[in-house]
């Protein structure tokens, strides 16, 4: 298994980052994506992602909102530079829109920028999306980015991921599928062919809906494959097949 979003450098993995890394390896999850967040977080990102062999992407969150962007974007273009060589990196981002969180034009102006570099640098992107599909949907129209990417913790019906898909970009699973009551996920999973998603968990965030007070970790990944091998009336083998090619695909890992 891949998890292809988990935060494993934040600092709610400090105390026992190399005992999780040593359970997920147990369980047969072979590796992870770390999605950056913001300049100051990117040092300790990528040496957690050299330590314990993982993959990385090197973006601004919306949530952190750099004071000058012109500046942030040029340090996002020397990182993107210096590690363009280096076969940790496979993307830009997590980058994107919310509107529940300091919405202005400034986060249409500094994801505009991130996805310029996506294309100098011919890498997918990690896109974070709240509240704001249709002004994603309409830059990345306009962008048509070669490599694609993905829509972390989607949660949308079928109709928007179809618009996504054949802009293309993959579809980012993770706990929320384990809710009964994520009826527009679960039909868009059920509806759409295995091939346009990824497996990932935000580890720490986004915990399953019956452990809402446990930090997440990428453990719950045989619970997410499980459950969509149930919606699809498929083989949890088959299912983990297809995800893994996906994300192989995607990040060309």
């Amino acid at each position: 298994m891949i998890d292809t979003h988990a935060h494993l450098d934040m600092s709610a993995f400090d105390e026992d980052r190399e005992q999780v890394f040593e359970a997920i390896h147990s369980r047969g999850i072979t590796s992870v994506i770390l999605p950056g967040v913001s300049l100051d977080q990117w040092p300790k990102q990528i040496k957690i992602a050299e330590q314990f062999d993982c993959y990385f992407a090197l973006g601004i969150h919306p949530w952190y909102m750099p004071e000058n962007i012109d500046a942030a974007i040029n340090a996002l273009d020397a990182a993107l530079q210096q590690y363009s060589e280096n076969k940790r990196l496979v993307a830009v981002g997590e980058c994107g829109l919310d509107k529940l969180h300091h919405w202005s034009d400034k986060q249409l102006l500094l994801l505009e920028k991130q996805l310029s570099l996506a294309h100098t640098y011919q890498l997918p992107v990690i896109l974070h999306a709240v509240k704001a599909h249709q002004e994603l949907l309409s830059m990345l129209a306009q962008m048509r980015l070669p490599k694609g990417g993905v829509v972390h913790g989607f949660y949308g019906n079928s109709d928007i991921a179809k618009r996504y898909i054949s802009l293309g970009f993959k579809l980012g699973i993770g706990g929320l599928i384990l809710n009964p009551r994520a009826k527009k996920l679960r039909e868009t999973v059920i509806n759409l062919p295995l091939e346009h998603f990824l497996l990932e968990t935000d580890s720490p965030s986004m915990p399953p809906f019956d452990q809402p007070k446990v930090r997440n970790t990428p453990l719950i990944l045989p619970r997410i494959v499980s459950e969509i091998a149930f919606l699809k009336e498929k083989s949890t083998v088959c299912i983990l097949e297809q995800l893994n090619k996906n994300a192989l695909q995607l990040f060309e890992l």
